[in-house]
This record gives C-alpha cells, sequence and structure tokens, in this order.
C-alpha cells in the first residue's frame, strides 16, 4: 500500500511548502547552534566560572533571545555551580578608623578604593589574595597573591593601585574591614603618606565591593582552572584580573560594558552626565546595602553625601 505526501500534508491541513520552510529553518537553527556552541567552548574555557545569562550578553546570538538561550544551555550542562568559602582570612587589629562611605555619593573614579583578603586552596596549602576595587568603575586597580597573612602582600597590592590611580591629594577615601594587616603602621602609613584618608568597617556588608570581587575571581575563574602551583596560581590571577577588567561585562553597567570599557567612556562624558554610586550600607546584612551607576537603592535622601575634603566636617 501506497500514500501520498500531498495527500497526508492535506490531511493534517499544512502545506508542502510550509514544511519544507519548516525543514530549511531548523537545519538552519541546527548550523548556528553548532557554530555558537563552539563559541561558547571557547568562552567557558576562557571565563570557566561565567554564567549562562553572562554567556549570553557575551555571545549575543542573533537567532535566539535570551530566555531560550539560558534554557537550552543550562539543558546542555553549561551552569556554574557555587562554592561558600568558610575560611577566616582576617583578624581585627587594635588601630581602627571610622567608616567613611556609609551613606555617600561617589561621581568619579577613585573617589573611593576597597580593599579585602581572601583565600585560594591548593592541594592542601592555603595561599592569599588581595584585591583593591574602584567603587565607581568596578576596575580592580590592585592585587597580590601571596603564601602568607603578612602585611607585605597588602602593601604589595596598594603600591601597585597607586601606580594605576591619579589620585589628588585627600581626594580618595581607602576602605577596608578592621582586619590587622590594615590597621599596622607600614600600610596606614603609606596611605597617609600619599594623604588618602583611611576608612573602615565593622563587618562584612560593609565592605561589600571587595568582598563580591573576591567571589567573583575564585568562583569564577580560579576554582574553574587546573592550577598545579604558588607559581601558577600568580599567572592565573592576573589572568583572571585582566580578563574581568577587560573583557567581562559587568552587570552593574546593563551587561553593555566591561570596567575597563566603562572608564574609558566617561573621558568623554561631561561631569554633569556621569551616574553616580550611592553607598547605602547600615543595616544591611546583604549586597542589597549597595548600588550600581545604574541601580540605586535610595532609603532617605538626606542619607547620601559626598564626603568633604576635611574630615572633621563629614
Amino acid at each position: 500500500m501506497s500514500y501520498s505526501l500531498n495527500e497526508l500534508y492535506r490531511t493534517v491541513g499544512v502545506s508542502k511548502q510550509s514544511v519544507q520552510q519548516a525543514k530549511n529553518r531548523q537545519e538552519s537553527f541546527d548550523r548556528e547552534l553548532s557554530e555558537l556552541i563552539v563559541l561558547a567552548n571557547q568562552l567557558k574555557a576562557e571565563h570557566p566560572g561565567c554564567g549562562v545569562e553572562k554567556m549570553y550578553y557575551a555571545l549575543r546570538p542573533h537567532f535566539m533571545g535570551r530566555d531560550k538561550f539560558c534554557e537550552l544551555f543550562l539543558e546542555l550542562g553549561y551552569g556554574v555551580n557555587r562554592v561558600k568559602n568558610y575560611h577566616r582570612t582576617t583578624f581585627s587589629g587594635a588601630l581602627y578608623y571610622p567608616n567613611l562611605i556609609e551613606g555617600m555619593c561617589v561621581t568619579r573614579p577613585f573617589q573611593v578604593i576597597q580593599s579585602d583578603i581572601t583565600y585560594f586552596q591548593l592541594k592542601g596549602d592555603h595561599y592569599y589574595l588581595v584585591f583593591i576595587i574602584d567603587v565607581y568603575t568596578r576596575l580592580i586597580v590592585g592585587y597580590a597573591v601571596s603564601d602568607h597573612l603578612r602585611t607585605e602582600a597588602n602593601i604589595r597590592a596598594l603600591k601597585k593601585a597607586l601606580g594605576i590611580m591619579n589620585c589628588t591629594p585627600w581626594d580618595t577615601i581607602h576602605h577596608s574591614d578592621r582586619g590587622s594587616q590594615y590597621g599596622s603602621h607600614a600600610y596606614t602609613q603609606l596611605l597617609s603618606g600619599q594623604k588618602i584618608h583611611i576608612s573602615m568597617g565593622l563587618v562584612a556588608w560593609e565592605n561589600p565591593y571587595a568582598e563580591r570581587i573576591n567571589g567573583i575571581i575564585k568562583n569564577e575563574y580560579l576554582k574553574r582552572w587546573a592550577i598545579r602551583d604558588f607559581k601558577e596560581l600568580k599567572r592565573k590571577v592576573a589572568k583572571a584580573v585582566s580578563h574581568y577588567n577587560e573583557k567581562r561585562l559587568h552587570r552593574a553597567f546593563n551587561m553593555n560594558y566591561t570596567p575597563m570599557e566603562f572608564y574609558q567612556k566617561l573621558i568623554d562624558l561631561p561631569t554633569q552626565e556621569r551616574p553616580t554610586v550611592n553607598i547605602y550600607t547600615e543595616g544591611r546584612q546583604n549586597f542589597l546595602g549597595t548600588s550600581s551607576p545604574f541601580e540605586v537603592y535610595p532609603r532617605e535622601e538626606p542619607l547620601a553625601h559626598n564626603c568633604p575634603m576635611e574630615l572633621n566636617k563629614c
């Protein structure tokens, strides 16, 4: 017994032409998807902790929307797992400074920088990473990798940051937790010698930008790479910082810019057109206490202020 395809098409209510068009669309989709998977694999090799949504914004396929992309690539196994950090890296010192940045309105690069220390475990040994981030542009301006918790690593990171920033005297605030490294004589003397205000928070959510960058570098990069030894760890940290600054699109900028691109864009913007970052952290035990240039979580307008040049007037 033989069947006519034309009769079958008429029975199910479709035309032969529409069936062929659907076949062509599917073949085109499969072809473009295969090419997209190659690009996705390249992206994951360079940025192993990149989630599927950030993959979408990095690849921006013209034939697929964000939701469909996320659904499909999660099914394909491109999601990432989060790893929690329980290792303590700072211990409060006897010398501490008040929190100068809570409720502050940040309007330019290098007005407020934040720093923190985190650890990275490698073959049973603990190594320590120091990062310094600019709150306004999200640029990592200084970093260091060490096999100890002494102040020397923090000083190396700070000197690297000072080499990048063009700080006007008494126009920059350095904020950290109250770890003994940040309150040490050598570290505070270096800051004071550069005429940089010193600010400290009591708890983690008062230092959220630095806390956040710790997680990004470790969970999106280092923990996704095979790292053999301390020497290679230092190379990988440098690679991760470079990728974060120059290639990783940032949610704070609506996934349109990397931190470096945003910083360079500011050069062409008049002061009155530049976005602001309002820092609200009092009583917040999570990152909703901070804001980005495009995402502000205000409470009461009087809480936002520009820290005056003289500390006793803040």
